[in-house]
């Protein structure tokens, strides 16, 4: 039987002009880790009840309604940028959501792109070591695409522009340069390429849980 409470609130949380640009934690249905979400995108899984949301210390899960009498009973004890106000009433921000129907899982590797090649190699020449400006590096191939090498993690590495230029198309025999390390697809989680620098402590442990799985 349809539950007519709060109807006219469900289709999307009257939350005024300017949509928030705090993230929340989404979680799949078997409470692991497969993206982030604006909070108001958030609000709206919550009011079509297709994702609760999880208070990180204690694990309880909260439908729309069950959240909004939680936020009564807290909002006045959180921080300012904690609670997001509606004309109605305050809300806490939720910082985690579990999605009620969804059980895919993110995919296992890390996706070969320019950003991630910086940051496997930590920004620093595979050659001399040296960490330089963006501006100042640049991808090589190990083994010269003209001889054949593949643009690959196990062929990709970053070189400054001086290493570059003496390597040019030769092979590391031939340059007699060496690498300071084999390059190789990166270890961490696909996840971690869409988590923000600056989030909540609350995801750690979920995050934490997600790396042992890809592991």
């Amino acid at each position: 039987m349809r539950d007519d409470r709060h109807d006219d609130d469900r289709d999307e949380p009257d939350i005024g002009t300017s949509a928030p640009t705090d993230q929340a934690l989404v979680l799949n249905r078997h409470w692991t880790p497969v993206s982030t979400t604006p909070v108001r995108r958030a609000l709206v899984l919550l009011c079509r009840s297709t994702a609760s949301a999880i208070c990180p210390a204690s694990y309880e899960v909260y439908d729309l309604d069950a959240w909004i009498a939680r936020s009564l009973d807290t909002g006045p004890a959180l921080e300012r940028e904690r609670v997001l106000r509606t004309p109605r009433f305050a809300i806490e921000k939720p910082e985690v959501i579990l999605l009620l129907g969804y059980a895919g899982v993110p995919r296992r590797e890390v996706s070969f792109s320019r950003r991630n090649l910086y940051r496997r190699d930590g920004y620093a020449c595979q050659y001399c070591g040296r960490r330089r400006p963006l501006d100042e590096l640049s991808i090589d191939h190990v083994m010269p695409r003209s001889r054949g090498g593949k643009t690959t993690w196990e062929n990709c590495v970053l070189a400054c522009v001086r290493c570059n230029t003496k390597k040019a198309n030769k092979t590391l025999r031939e340059s007699g340069f060496q690498l300071l390390r084999a390059p190789g697809k990166p270890t961490w989680s696909p996840l971690l390429e869409s988590i923000p620098r600056a989030h909540p402590p609350s995801w750690r442990k979920f995050l934490d849980r997600s790396e042992h799985l890809a592991g």
